[in-house]
């Protein structure tokens, strides 16, 4: 099967390349990728930011979102049969999106939502569990309650808005000066054009920070929470509980403790918390968001959608920083 793979770490690698179709396990489902989506994360990936903590083979199939259909199960499996439409995140052990087949854990995967294309369910998995992840499992943000999600018009800041404004909450977020009426459109209650004026001087009282961004606007954002308020990073740096939880040696713990010992310091004393969500995959949870596609609560934010031919192409667009949602690959 033809696949995008990389041979080594470094930016700006990678090829269309002949690779061994995926073996399945008991308790896998063979999917025929129809789409996938291109993640900050595919090029922290392939620049070998993880290579610690996840340490992958070569060669290596990027790709973290697909949808496509079911072309074979294992003995094991239950929930899914050849001909059903699917949508996932797989393990991040088992990344590989970026390929004309994948082998995704049954408990990985959902039923697409009926109401969109397969390009469109592709672009929500990682974005959409992440924001579910935060937002309803780590933050418990409830209604009334004030939410500054960063970078309003990325793949994770669109979908986390229109969830936090179904949850009930205010929300004010952040974008460039060309973005601001389109963000507005996605139900974000205060824009901010962070070329104009700085988040810090004008927001104040907030109950939760979603934190996307580096280590100034982590620190800046203290100071816009209320006491007892959450700031809540998915850019790091990772703490002592992400290492137990990713069960890492009691280095990578050590190492994690000091990584964060400076934020969390800080939170502490703002009387403020502090937490790292790293993603997982979560059939369950797709299925639970799959009903709020299919009522219109969230719709999918696609930027552009190119060739598989052109996965290289898809990379670098994403890599500039300044696509609105999300850049979509097309494989049938």
């Amino acid at each position: 099967m033809k696949a995008f793979t990389i041979d080594r770490y470094g930016k700006n690698n990678g090829r269309i390349s002949e690779v061994p179709a995926p073996e399945i396990g008991a308790h896998d489902v063979l999917v025929q990728v129809h789409a996938t989506s291109v993640n900050v994360l595919d090029s922290k990936i392939r620049r070998g930011e993880f290579k610690l903590i996840l340490p992958y083979s070569f060669p290596l199939i990027l790709g973290n979102d697909l949808a496509g259909v079911v072309v074979g199960v294992g003995s094991a499996v239950r929930r899914f049969k050849p001909g059903d439409e699917v949508y996932a995140r797989p393990p991040e052990q088992r990344i590989g999106t970026f390929a004309e087949l994948i082998a995704v854990p049954e408990e990985a995967l959902a039923l697409k939502p009926r109401n969109i294309s397969m390009e469109e369910a592709a672009s929500l998995p990682l974005v959409a569990l992440t924001a579910w992840q935060v937002l309803v499992e780590t933050s418990r943000l409830k209604k009334g309650q004030k939410v500054f999600i960063q970078a309003g018009s990325g793949g994770v800041g669109s979908i986390a808005i229109q969830l936090a404004k179904h949850l009930g909450a205010f929300v004010a977020t952040t974008t460039s000066t060309n973005n601001v009426e389109w963000v507005k459109a996605l139900g974000a209650d205060i824009v901010i054009d962070y070329k104009k004026q700085k988040f810090e001087s004008v927001l104040q009282d907030y109950d939760v920070v979603l934190n996307s961004l580096g280590a100034d606007e982590l620190e800046k954002s203290l100071s816009i929470l209320k006491p007892g308020g959450q700031l809540i990073s998915i850019s790091g740096p990772p703490t002592p509980q992400f290492a137990e939880e990713q069960r890492l040696s009691w280095v990578f713990g050590l190492i994690m403790r000091m990584l964060s010992s400076s934020i969390r310091s800080k939170a502490r004393k703002k009387n403020v918390s502090y937490a790292f969500v790293f993603m997982r995959q979560s059939g369950a949870q797709l299925d639970e968001i799959t009903a709020f596609i299919e009522s219109g609560i969230i719709k999918p934010v696609i930027d552009q959608t190119f060739p598989f031919e052109s996965t290289a192409k898809a990379l670098s667009y994403v890599e500039q920083g300044r696509s609105k949602g999300k850049v979509v690959i097309k494989l049938v």
